[in-house]
């Protein structure tokens, strides 16, 4: 079976770092794979203008699917699986090439479907095949302007994830509001630009989804990745530091931003930015390329090229690396060990074979002995196989730890770190898993309080004051009355809203929200009267 992308393994990864913890308590069908491949959908609008549809649906539809728990393919997967099978990228497969294409890519699921307009509205229909089964699903079907594209996407999503785990309790208004920042404008630009065949064409559609949404991270990730297939190692590099740290890109965004300043001579920028991807995963190459930035700057990298060597020992180019940064710093016993390995490894290499023996039989004065030994060598790409292993490693250790604690400890951790993805504007992850905190145990205030805020910030009026009222009834919190003085505020119940901030303040003096409250509370009293 074909290894999954760096970009999806990115996402079994984060499920494990940010969610840590949360395991399979975080939702999801028991027994069931959570391995997605959602591919283009048929345009049967009769537009050729509405041809980048197509693959908007699996980008809107596999981004929903991730936060929700999913492991959604990449289209990079996709694409690799087609040229595996001598399949163009265009094609638009059967149900039968579907079913051999997600068997490839080792799916659990395939998500297939279509679009329709009238003019001025759309209706998107989509059905999931189960793999294992040889099953499909009832169609689902989502509608509404042409205009609100992203959200009718999000809505199927919603449905479908409905129909993928029947236990899921994710509301609707939250798979909307997870999309609802994102410029359709913008989205049509980046599609356009992923898909044009012309590298030019890529690179103009690109620049001008950054320019119409500055804070789109898909889109600057593509962008970097135009401009460092080009070689233009300066910009790749600033359009890699513009990828959001909470997105699923970061760490291949630091990876490939640490190349680039590499290549562009920057190597402090170069180390910082390996060093911060070796923080969260410290892979060999990450490491191997610390080590590299560290030596090109004149410093000693052995410690980084010995961390590279011990996590990929099979790697000739670690062992040449580590020979080289010994040689260099006067240990020259273990540099010659470490080149003979590199070379038991790799025996026609070269390079090192002329090293070995420059080491070995240095000439008198000249030649061999006044050459200057080798610069290290970079390692160009992540190995997307140990990347993929060791998340899932780290989201099995994740749920181990989990299942271990009572049922009361489990809803605590789930709300913390469901804070944490709330505080970070990422609705979907952190509804999922203050439900699972909820589920555990319906006692713990901080998931009420959080789940409130949730559903405050997805227009669930009703929800959340219900929510805010459950967390104040199990223990007193700021961020509780904060939601229903925010919520009273909105229909100028000024009486209570200026209780509710008051009593937000007794209970956190330096709070800024509740503060903030207060001050709106009294402009709207004072306009008032």
């Amino acid at each position: 079976m074909l290894a999954l992308s760096l970009t999806t393994a990115g996402t079994f990864f984060a499920r494990a770092q940010d969610a840590s913890e949360t395991g399979p308590a975080a939702g999801g069908a028991e027994g069931h794979g959570r391995i997605l491949l959602v591919l283009p959908f048929d345009n049967r609008s009769g537009q050729p203008s509405l041809e980048w549809i197509r693959e908007a649906a699996p980008e809107i539809l596999s981004a929903r699917f991730a936060s929700a728990g999913f492991a959604p393919m990449s289209r990079a997967d996709r694409l690799y699986a087609l040229d595996h099978l001598g399949l163009p990228q265009g094609f638009q497969p059967s149900r039968a090439s579907s079913l051999k294409l997600a068997q490839t890519l080792d799916a659990d699921f395939i998500v297939v479907g279509s679009y329709t307009t009238d003019g001025t509205g759309i209706e998107a229909q989509a059905q999931v095949v189960d793999v294992q089964r040889l099953h499909m699903s009832l169609a689902v079907s989502a509608h509404g302007e042409l205009r609100d594209l992203i959200s009718v996407f999000d809505s199927l999503a919603w449905k479908l994830t409905r129909q993928l785990d029947p236990g899921f309790s994710g509301t609707e208004e939250t798979f909307v509001a997870a999309g609802a920042s994102l410029r359709l404008d913008a989205f049509e630009q980046y599609i356009r630009g992923i898909t044009e065949p012309d590298q030019e064409e890529r690179l103009r559609h690109l620049k001008q989804a950054v320019l119409l949404s500055p804070e789109f991270s898909q889109a600057w990730m593509a962008l970097g990745r135009e401009n460092y297939n080009a070689q233009q190692y300066e910009q790749a590099a600033k359009a890699f530091a513009k990828v959001g740290a909470n997105t699923s890109d970061a760490l291949e965004a630091g990876f490939y931003r640490g190349l680039s300043l590499l290549f562009y001579g920057d190597y402090p920028r170069a180390e910082e930015s390996f060093a911060g991807v070796a923080r969260v995963l410290p892979l060999a190459e990450v490491l191997n390329n610390e080590g590299v930035a560290v030596s090109r700057r004149g410093q000693d990298g052995v410690a980084l090229f010995r961390r590279a060597v011990a996590a990929d020992g099979s790697a000739a180019d670690y062992h040449f690396n580590l020979a080289v940064s010994l040689k260099r710093h006067g240990e020259s016993a273990e540099a010659l060990t470490e080149l003979t390995q590199c070379l038991r490894l790799h025996p026609n290499d070269s390079e090192a074979q002329e090293l070995e023996k420059a080491w070995k039989e240095p000439a008198a004065g000249t030649g061999a002995e006044a050459k200057a030994d080798p610069l290290e060598r970079i390692a160009r790409n992540f190995d997307a196989v140990a990347f993929r292993q060791a998340a899932q490693m780290m989201d099995q250790m994740a749920a181990l730890r989990l299942a271990a604690l009572t049922p009361h400890e489990r809803a605590q951790k789930l709300a913390i770190q469901a804070k944490g993805y709330l505080d970070r504007g990422l609705l979907l992850e952190a509804e999922r898993l203050y439900l699972s905190a909820v589920a555990a145990d319906g006692q713990v205030a901080e998931a009420h309080a959080g789940l409130a805020e949730v559903r405050e910030r997805t227009g669930d009026v009703a929800g959340a004051r219900k929510e805010a009222t459950t967390s104040l009834e199990l223990m007193p919190s700021a961020d509780a009355y904060l939601v229903l003085g925010r919520l009273d505020l909105a229909v100028s119940h000024l009486n209570e809203a200026g209780s509710e901030a008051g009593e937000a303040l007794k209970l956190d003096p330096k709070s800024r929200a509740a503060q903030e409250l207060s001050r709106q509370v009294e402009a709207k009293q004072t306009e008032k009267r």
